[in-house]
């Protein structure tokens, strides 16, 4: 009794949610024994110069994991005549250039974060890729996008909404 490859996403998913979701409420909840208040990673001194650079670039956190999840890929990449070969390298492409786009938001983003919006990354391409090797080398794309859709439609929660999640947390936290 072999595991299908299907399952195998769903755990490589699920996993992945794990991976981003404990390491963030652990960080959330843990207290400052000294004074009882919640610890971060962020800088103890936030100025007036500053704060508006670090939420913007929570801002831009936000929009890049909204613009790498499967729907919003997809509906920005397909066009018709597609084959899921060019499918799948056209939105790793996408999801890599965005990352290049943003990746100097990491100084003004807590650790926690950026590793969370990485993982997704990662995550997201993983999956992209895995399921396109289950296709023949002729699929059409449209049969690409309704497997990755319904992979992380079976997921449950999506990785996406959790980092959405930790992305808004660290955001507020920063305007106390």
């Amino acid at each position: 009794m072999g595991i299908d490859v299907t399952t195998l996403l769903y755990v490589a998913l699920a996993v992945g949610a794990v991976a981003i979701v404990y390491p963030t409420i652990k960080d959330l909840f843990k207290k400052d024994k000294s004074t009882g208040r919640e610890t971060d990673d962020k800088p103890q001194t936030v100025n007036a110069a500053t704060l508006p650079l670090q939420l913007q670039a929570y801002e831009r956190m936000a929009l890049y994991v909204d613009r790498i999840t499967p729907q919003s890929l997809i509906g920005r990449t397909y066009q018709p005549g597609l084959t899921a070969v060019d499918m799948q390298i056209a939105m790793v492409q996408q999801i890599k250039a965005e990352y290049e786009h943003n990746v100097t938001q990491q100084i003004y983003v807590s650790a926690m974060t950026w590793e969370a919006v990485k993982t997704l990354k990662e995550q997201t391409i993983s999956v992209i890729n895995q399921v396109a090797v289950q296709l023949p080398a002729d699929a059409p794309a449209m049969e690409l996008n309704k497997q990755i859709l319904e992979v992380f439609l079976q997921a449950g929660e999506s990785p996406a909404e959790l980092t959405s999640q930790i992305i808004n947390a660290e955001a507020k936290r920063l305007m106390r």
